[in-house]
């Protein structure tokens, strides 16, 4: 069992990520994705910029503890998420979200689990750059919703 966590200020390479998470490993039949860039808009407006910030070692922890939860919940074999941090433009990769298991579903499964957690629970703020001026991103309504289907509450760090 594979589990890697980075949060960091360079880019990544999805091609180098998803080899090293394979691995040689000849039990993986699907391996599961999830890029998230920077839009160019957001609630109406444009966005020129975006700042994200993290408590470091914090925000590791609380990942890693919801990829071992993902471990319990679904039959995989590796997960692996990186979260950029900094300064990024629109096109910028913000997130990479990568899971092996012998099937498709488990590996679809447990992706969109992670992904529904770091939309809504993971300790990061965003503030975009807008004609309007900087703003701060709140978690939506529909990301909530997308978090209580595996039965977790938002706001709830723990599962």
């Amino acid at each position: 069992m594979a589990s890697l966590v980075s949060i960091q200020t360079a880019d990544f390479d999805v091609n180098a990520e998803i080899a090293a998470l394979r691995a040689q490993d000849k039990r993986v039949g699907a391996v599961c994705s999830f890029i998230g860039t920077v839009r160019d808009r957001n609630d109406g407006s444009a966005v020129s910029a975006m700042e994200l910030e993290h408590y470091p070692g914090m925000t590791e922890k609380a990942i890693e503890a919801m990829i071992d939860e993902a471990f319990k919940r679904f039959d995989i074999y590796a997960a692996r998420v990186i979260h950029r941090v900094g300064p990024l433009q629109p096109l910028d990769q913000i997130v990479l979200v990568a899971v092996t298991s012998a099937h498709r579903g488990e590996s679809f499964q447990a992706c969109e689990f992670l992904m529904d957690y770091l939309k809504t629970q993971a300790p990061f703020w965003k503030k975009e750059q807008t004609p309007e001026g900087a703003r701060w991103v709140d978690a939506r309504v529909s990301d909530d919703k997308a978090l209580a289907k595996w039965g977790i509450a938002s706001g709830n760090l723990s599962v």
